[in-house]
């Protein structure tokens, strides 16, 4: 028994999801940042508060990923959660540009990235589980192409509403413009729209069907199992002390860093490295007397990943971690080295926000215009050396914003950051797709967001400590430490082994 291969336009209506789970990411991700420094932030502050958004992450993407494979209902196996999770952002997008304080718009961060998460993680997982091996490449460049169409219109939206319908772009200090506030009600619409839309316009393998799809794997290739009896008791004494080598490693930082009286957001990374720690050390205690659980279980995979995962680990982090510094810092960068202002109630300050959109509609724009140049490339010269090129004109970009005075030819950049942001949208999802168990891949696929979201944490821990520190508060030198870590991702992309077929026209 075989996946059957599912036409474009099947291909599309699982994927549509995403233009609305994207319209909804991309408001958050250029506005988030002006709404806190608007509603007071300083500039070294705003990294920390956007720590609720990896840490949601961190917590909520392997849990989803567990649940969902094994979870069965009259909406499917995936769709349940696409669904819950789009309710709630909905209403997040409702509530974040009408905060009334930093702390609430903080907050609603929180709650936004979890119900983003709960319905970003399982389509990753949904692409696995429905298409062939072949077709994944194509399922992940519709995904990127949805992803990239959905943030060029949530990202252009406070540009559209100010220079089109004449909707202010300013207001009194503390107070979030009408074009933002417009911009994030249209978002939440829009992402139940399209969710509703792949719930209802797409359909899922039984688990009975994806049982005999596994079985057939494991009869026709030879598949290692995920832990062996053996490779279980050397992983307890491994999993203990790891978490005590963990443990004892954030004690220590945590004690310079108090006895130093260093920045107190490096104790959020120092802390967190205590905290799985311990998990780790009960983890193993637990299967020694053979407890196994979910808990168990979701810990205990943590060390059995594939090692094509294992390397594709360090690609996402320094990729990532060069995508938050953007995210974080483009419009502080853009604002005072591009446009000479800090007041965020001026109009040069306002205007030079809403350029930033445009650029961050430029680059998803980029990205969904090379969706599906990028398997056709793939192809030829392979999803490793795709990537690796694609990662390098994303650096380079990101590099060049230094050398440049003059808002248009900010453009440019942004061309090598589209081309960077397709392919960390697909390529790394297509080589690791087929290394993962079918019966895991909801879960693995959570892990592997593991290594999207702590390289943003660490981000937001360090990059305010470091811009304060040696840059003098100057939030440009964070786009150069952002293109230096996404080339240096794309070097470690040629250590990455991978085998995968490409299929171009099905």
């Amino acid at each position: 028994m075989e996946k059957r291969k599912l036409s474009f336009w099947q291909i599309w209506n699982m994927s549509f999801g995403f233009l609305g789970i994207q319209f909804g990411f991309a408001l958050q991700n250029a506005n988030t940042s002006r709404i806190f420094e608007t509603l007071g932030a300083k500039v070294d502050e705003i990294p920390i508060l956007w720590i609720a958004a990896p840490v949601t992450g961190l917590v909520i993407q392997p849990i989803i990923g567990y649940f969902s494979d094994r979870t069965w209902t009259r909406l499917g196996r995936r769709r349940p959660y696409f669904l819950v999770g789009a309710i709630l952002s909905s209403i997040a997008l409702f509530i974040m540009p009408n905060s009334p304080s930093l702390w609430i718009a903080a907050g609603t961060l929180w709650m936004m990235d979890a119900s983003i998460n709960i319905s970003m993680e399982p389509f990753r997982a949904f692409v696995g589980d429905n298409l062939p091996e072949k077709q994944r490449t194509l399922g992940f460049a519709m995904q990127s192409f949805f992803i990239g169409l959905g943030a060029v219109v949530g990202s252009l939206l406070p540009y559209i509403f100010t220079n089109v319908f004449g909707v202010s772009n300013t207001a009194a200090e503390g107070i979030i413009p009408d074009s933002v506030k417009w911009s994030f009600y249209i978002g939440g619409v829009v992402f139940l729209l399209a969710v509703l839309w792949t719930v209802f316009k797409s359909t899922e393998y039984s688990p009975a069907e994806l049982e005999a799809f596994e079985q057939k794997d494991k009869d026709t290739k030879e598949v290692a199992p995920i832990e062996t009896e053996l490779e279980a008791k050397v992983n307890i004494k491994r999993q203990f002390n790891l978490g005590l080598l963990m443990t004892l490693l954030g004690s220590v930082i945590s004690f310079i860093i108090y006895e130093n009286e260093l920045t107190k957001e490096l104790y959020i990374l120092f802390v967190g490295l205590i905290v799985i720690g311990i998990l780790f050390m009960v983890t193993s205690r637990l299967r020694v007397v053979q407890i196994k659980n979910g808990f168990t279980i979701i810990m205990t995979d943590l060390l059995n990943m594939p090692t094509t995962m294992k390397k594709l680990a360090w690609v996402q982090f320094f990729s990532w971690f060069a995508l938050f510094s953007m995210w974080i810092y483009t419009t502080q960068a853009v604002t005072q080295h591009i446009f000479g202002t800090t007041d965020t109630t001026s109009k040069v300050y306002n205007d030079a926000a809403d350029w930033v959109s445009v650029l961050f509609t430029v680059y998803n724009g980029v990205a969904a215009a090379v969706a599906f140049l990028l398997p056709v490339i793939a192809k030829k010269v392979g999803v490793r050396s795709t990537h690796l090129l694609a990662l390098c004109s994303g650096g380079i970009g990101l590099l060049s914003i230094y050398f440049i005075g003059d808002k248009y030819l900010l453009l440019i950049p942004m061309l090598g950051v589209g081309i960077a942001w397709a392919s960390i949208l697909s390529m790394p999802y297509a080589m690791l797709s087929g290394a993962l168990p079918a019966a895991k891949m909801g879960y693995y696929m959570g892990v592997f967001n593991f290594f999207v979201v702590i390289p943003q944490i660490v981000a937001a821990t360090i990059l305010g400590f470091i811009v304060k520190q040696f840059f003098q508060n100057e939030p440009i030198y964070a786009l150069l430490i952002g293109g230096v870590s996404m080339i240096f991702a794309g070097l470690l992309t040629l250590r990455v082994n991978n085998r995968t077929k490409i299929e171009i026209h099905e």
